[in-house]
């Protein structure tokens, strides 16, 4: 029989915080290829420290991703629940991928599968409804074409991603093409 989860003791949820900080730091601009002894010893804390808490690297990713994707998701929401939700797919695309993802390796990462599953926590699938409930709204409005559905829409934003980090400078212009193809013709 396993023994109930006990509270963290302060300094050890003082620890699992500072972690998931630099782990999220880390990862936003050096990508997954950072050894979680380095992880370790920019947070201040010891190797075993980390482990205790993220027993392997696919933990402690999951974990910095669950709760990144999950503020973009409350950001998708806000956009739908704004003043013109036909146009929130539009403005959540342009985002994530000329704000967020521009600035965050890990998150690119993590929606395009690379290195590290995190479908495990229904992670994807909280994203993949937000971004279900954008291109729904977007194509009742009549701003999105209706032939496409939301796996079409993250294959397209995690090319944009790509092509973000590839050709950095053109970003914003190809983001639009590519915008403007999802468009209602």
């Amino acid at each position: 029989m396993t023994q109930p989860d006990r509270p963290l003791r302060a300094d050890a949820a003082r620890n699992r915080a500072r972690v998931l900080e630099v782990a999220y730091d880390t990862f936003a601009a050096e990508g997954l290829a950072v050894p979680i002894d380095e992880i370790a010893k920019r947070a201040g804390v010891g190797a075993g420290t980390v482990y205790r808490h993220f027993p392997t690297k696919d933990d402690l990713f999951q974990a910095v991703v669950a709760n990144r994707i999950g503020q973009i998701v409350d950001q998708g929401r806000a956009l739908l629940d704004g003043e013109d939700p036909g146009d929130a797919l539009f403005a959540f695309l342009r985002a994530l991928v000329l704000q967020w993802g521009a600035a965050d390796r890990g998150l690119a990462d993590a929606l395009s599968r690379s290195g590290v599953d995190v479908t495990d926590d229904g992670v994807e699938q909280a994203f993949l409804g937000m971004l279900g409930d954008l291109l729904s709204a977007a194509q009742k409005a009549g701003n999105a074409r209706a032939n496409l559905g939301v796996r079409d829409v993250k294959a397209l934003l995690v090319g944009l991603q790509a092509m973000q980090a590839y050709h950095e400078e053109a970003a914003g212009r190809l983001t639009e093409v590519v915008l403007d193809g999802l468009r209602t013709p």
